[in-house]
């Protein structure tokens, strides 16, 4: 009798999906108990946006986390989402760096690794999964399903083959936007079974409502291991719920001999979980049909929403879902998954803010048209392509063979602030992020990002000390939608906040008369701030864009890099700043030909378009 095995979600994808990965490990080990008596073929806990997410915003050690959680679950297999030569970081590493991450990363508790590629390329993983293999771990390797006039079931059953011969143990369909239909997912496992004889695993997102009937089809059509979730983060643009998969398939030929009740007892713990993290739900968890053109993977779409929120253009949603098909056709089909979700994504965003198609082009971008991510799947717009990179050369080779081992020099970047092999992997993925994160660390001083239960919303109440950054005012009579998207630096008495006031964008100047202090719950000292003007004047603020040669932002973010110094004469498109916004770097463009007279930013300063950035003398 065949029996299909299930592999649970809920510790990786789930809260990606639906609660832009923000669930905290002293939040999953109280019920890993649970989770290990189950009987799942693997728990998803680890890799994709979770090691992002931990060092950016949660202030923890993801390898902290993996062991803990291997502790926790020492019956259940823990498997890993890993992003081929890109780990999990955003752009492709060198060969020593890979076979040492996935080293360290079976050693810290890993057991399955799915390891895909963005593009499909299957030379972008190949070093992976040999290095997998070497550790004696699962290799599975990925083909991530998308949609296209180039992609069709042949095309997919031939990478399964390539795959097969790399020396895979099982083969994954990674349908990360929700986009496979039932008898094509039928037609697709088959193909795979029979041209490879490998296991097959199934995972589609359930943001078009296809998910469930995806995999029953699948399993009719002889896959052998089916991704969904828990109920508490199921459904939308998560995954088809565990329970109800389990329910379908009981009494049949293909049951998987999962307790429902046990299941249903780990969904009860979940749903009060995730009432913790109301702030980051996603307003995409029912279903949206627009992914079957706009074909957003799941994973990005809550984080999409997020991000637009921050930019307070949640209301352009619709034109951005229009203008990422666009630029898709345009970067020659690329499967919208990390990183190229992100590099589809933002530049879409953009090209719908920026007030122009390609009017800005980011930094990654600018790589995908050189080929440093690998081969494009179609063909690339050949006119967007000059307008962006120029006629530099593009490269046909496996992009890591044009990167020199860096292992070494990674480490001596870090001397003695890294405290183990693994600070040093965390260093490599993200430098500036993860430097900042051991230094914190090292001085104890890791603040996580604020995270605000229901019962927050009453600060007084509880003596909390936050502020909401967007809401209404009612004034006689009048609402006005306010949203703050930044605040000036002062330790004086005034200090400017960034406020979108309807959508329009303002500067209000405030002076602190008093100040409470908050103490225990209910309590608070009333204080007398320091009154009167600044010591010699108002508080330094950042000048409101008034004549061309103000350079600004299109969007919030952080700045990487001031590329010009006081004095310098700079041309009309030269590249006077880089920013890092929605995860993507951006250069900014000197918009006049002149002279650099002012440079109001440094390194890791958060800016907003209301501001100038630095001012260029027109010639």
């Amino acid at each position: 009798m065949a029996k299909v095995h299930v592999s649970d979600l809920v510790l990786r994808d789930g809260h990606q999906s639906l609660i832009a990965t923000r669930m905290r490990t002293e939040d999953m080990l109280p019920i890993c108990n649970k989770l290990d008596r189950i009987g799942f073929w693997s728990l998803e806990a680890w890799g994709g946006a979770t090691f992002d997410a931990c060092v950016r915003f949660l202030k923890e050690d993801p390898w902290e986390r993996l062991r803990k959680l291997r502790k926790a679950l020492p019956n259940t297999r823990i498997n890993m989402l890993l992003r081929g030569q890109n780990l999990l970081g955003y752009r492709h590493y060198a060969d020593d760096l890979v076979r040492e991450f996935v080293r360290k990363a079976a050693d810290n508790g890993v057991d399955v690794f799915r390891v895909f590629d963005a593009m499909n390329d299957v030379r972008n993983m190949r070093v992976a999964l040999e290095a997998v293999k070497q550790t004696g771990k699962h290799a599975q390797g990925t083909v991530s399903y998308t949609t296209s006039p180039v992609h069709d079931v042949a095309y997919f059953v031939d990478m399964a083959k390539e795959l097969a011969g790399m020396g895979v143990d099982s083969i994954a369909i990674k349908d990360m936007a929700g986009l496979l239909t039932p008898y094509l997912a039928y037609e697709l496992v088959k193909g795979i079974k029979q041209a490879t004889g490998l296991p097959v695993n199934t995972h589609s997102h359930a943001t078009a409502g296809l998910s469930a009937m995806v995999h029953l089809k699948a399993v009719e059509a002889g896959a052998d291991i089916i991704d969904c979730c828990n109920s508490a983060f199921s459904e939308g643009a998560s995954h088809a719920t565990t329970e109800s998969m389990v329910a379908a398939l009981q009494g049949t030929e293909y049951d998987t001999g999962l307790s429902l009740p046990l299941l249903q007892e780990i969904a009860a713990y979940f749903r009060e979980v995730r009432k913790k993290y109301w702030q980051f739900e996603s307003d995409f968890t029912g279903v949206d049909t627009r992914i079957l053109t706009a074909q957003v993977p799941g994973g990005m779409i809550s984080n999409l929403s997020n991000q637009l929120k921050e930019q307070g253009a949640l209301n352009r949603m619709d034109e951005v879902l229009l203008e990422i098909p666009r630029v898709r056709e345009d970067l020659g089909y690329p499967p919208l998954v990390t990183p190229t979700s992100q590099i589809v994504g933002t530049q879409a965003v953009l090209n719908v803010l920026t007030g122009g198609r390609y009017k800005s082009v980011t930094n990654e971008v600018k790589g995908y048209l050189l080929g440093r991510y690998g081969k494009a799947p179609g063909t690339v717009n050949e006119e967007v392509r000059k307008m962006a990179v120029g006629n530099q050369e593009v490269i046909t080779c496996r992009p890591a063979d044009l990167i020199p081992e860096e292992l070494d020099k990674l480490r001596g970047e870090v001397e003695g602030l890294a405290k183990s092999d693994e600070d040093v992997l965390t260093y490599a993925m993200f430098p500036d992020l993860g430097r900042t994160f051991l230094q914190e660390r090292a001085a104890g001083t890791l603040t996580p990002e604020t995270l605000l239960p229901p019962e927050a919303r009453h600060a007084a109440a509880e003596g909390a000390r936050f502020a909401p950054n967007e809401f209404k005012v009612t004034l006689h009579g009048e609402t006005y939608h306010i949203r703050v998207s930044g605040t000036g630096q002062s330790d004086e008495a005034e200090r400017p906040f960034y406020v979108h006031v309807d959508g329009i964008a303002e500067e209000v100047l405030v002076e602190t008369l008093s100040e409470v202090e908050v103490g225990p719950a209910g309590t608070g000292t009333r204080k007398a701030a320091s009154g009167g003007p600044a010591k010699g004047g108002a508080a330094k603020t950042r000048p409101r864009p008034s004549h061309p040669g103000h350079v600004t932002t299109a969007m919030p973010g952080t700045i990487v890099d001031v590329l010009v110094k006081q004095g310098q004469k700079v041309t009309a498109g030269d590249s006077v700043l880089v920013i890092e916004a929605m995860k993507m770097e951006n250069e900014i463009h000197a918009p006049v030909t002149g002279t650099v007279v002012a440079i109001h930013v440094a390194k890791g300063d958060a800016v907003t378009p209301d501001q100038v950035l630095l001012e260029i003398q027109p010639e």
